[in-house]
């Protein structure tokens, strides 16, 4: 009797170690894979807008750069919580599981000053005074036996190196 009583604690102890460790691996899963995500991102964009030498604004969540003469969009879509870049040879999403509201465009003009991005007359402005963008997102996963694991995004600012814009 003692005996089962202290296999059965034994027990309880592994089987309670063994559902941490899996949602420990789990989570660190999750975040790795939004890591991975944002910083592949960020790098495609960077090298994107290093390269852009104008920049159409269709809202704050929505950017056209052309890049050697070809155009590249980059979007937030707000329905499937996905940030992708689309060109001539298609789209392709570059982050997922992006959390509703929390993604946004900055745009900066050549003397670091925020342009605002609110109305039509904004984002036409904000076309040709924008030296440099910067990207604010946050991004979740979730597991069904796991707590939700989130990831807020704050790029560095890009700057625009071939488009020529005076103070």
């Amino acid at each position: 009797m003692v005996g089962s009583t202290l296999a059965m604690f034994i027990l309880a102890g592994v089987l309670t170690v063994f559902l941490f460790l899996g949602r420990s691996g789990a989570n660190v899963r999750n975040y790795s894979d939004m890591e991975a995500q944002a910083r592949k991102a960020l790098e495609t964009f960077a090298e994107d807008v290093r390269q852009a030498s104008a920049i159409t604004w269709t809202s704050n969540v929505n950017v056209a750069l052309t890049v050697n003469s070809a155009s590249i969009t980059y979007a937030y879509s707000s329905s499937t919580g996905t940030f992708a870049r689309t060109d001539a040879s298609g789209t392709r999403t570059l982050i997922s599981g992006i959390t509703a509201g929390s993604f946004v465009f900055r745009a900066f003009n050549v003397a670091g000053t925020e342009l605002p991005l609110a109305t039509a007359a904004n984002l036409t402005a904000a076309g040709s005074s924008t030296k440099q963008l910067q990207i604010s997102l946050e991004a979740s996963r979730s597991n069904v036996t796991v707590v939700d694991a989130t990831n807020a995004v704050l790029s560095a600012r890009f700057i625009l190196r071939n488009k020529i814009v005076t103070a």
